[in-house]
């Protein structure tokens, strides 16, 4: 209903800075109801429970990240440039104050075992950006795409967690390197005899 709209976005909007900032278990309705300011009935008219709370808070963050992602990719010319942007996206993004992760790693990890609901979403998430890495990879004319997306799959989130860790974005670029010489070579990096900065010309900082 359009009355419930504008609570619901700022339920969400409150969940979304807390779950991020603090974890999923480490939040309760109370801390979102203050921080929404909404009455505790309308919370739950609009989410009738911390879980639904939970599954839509990383359903927006999938919608979110995969919009910004599309958009600054946009921007690069060939699917070879689109690609090896992505790890210039993920640069930019652990440059932002705050940075704490994957929040679908995050909340897989403290709820996945226990939620189907949320290990769904996050399943949902991973596959769709496994997809999109292969679209690109197939549009490079490597000889085994499904072997080389997986292995740049590999260096996304190898390095979000690198970058969560030590706290230093040049995680990106190292993955970035490491996926040029997979584009190059169409073979794991341990096979091939490139440069792991070649051929990222077309990359650029934001």
């Amino acid at each position: 209903m359009d009355s419930e709209v504008e609570p619901g976005t700022r339920v969400l909007d409150a969940a979304d800075a807390l779950f991020y900032a603090h974890g999923v278990q480490a939040v309760g309705i109370d801390r979102i109801r203050d921080a929404a300011g909404v009455s505790l009935k309308r919370l739950y008219r609009c989410f009738p429970s911390k879980g639904d709370i939970v599954e839509a808070y990383l359903r927006r963050r999938d919608e979110i990240s995969r919009a910004a992602l599309e958009e600054h990719i946009a921007g690069y010319a060939t699917p070879r440039e689109q690609l090896l942007g992505m790890f210039e996206w993920l640069r930019a993004w652990f440059l932002q104050p705050g940075f704490r992760g994957c929040a679908f790693n995050n909340a897989f990890g403290e709820l996945g075992a226990g939620s189907e609901a949320v290990a769904e979403v996050v399943r949902s998430h991973k596959a769709a950006l496994r997809a999109r890495i292969l679209s690109l990879v197939e549009g490079t004319g490597v000889a085994d795409p499904e072997r080389v997306a997986a292995q740049i799959v590999v260096l996304f989130d190898g390095a979000i967690t690198v970058a969560t860790v030590t706290g230093s974005p040049d995680a990106a670029l190292q993955a970035r390197d490491a996926a040029a010489v997979l584009l190059e070579h169409g073979a794991p990096a341990g096979e091939s005899g490139g440069s792991g900065t070649s051929g990222t010309s077309g990359a650029r900082d934001d």
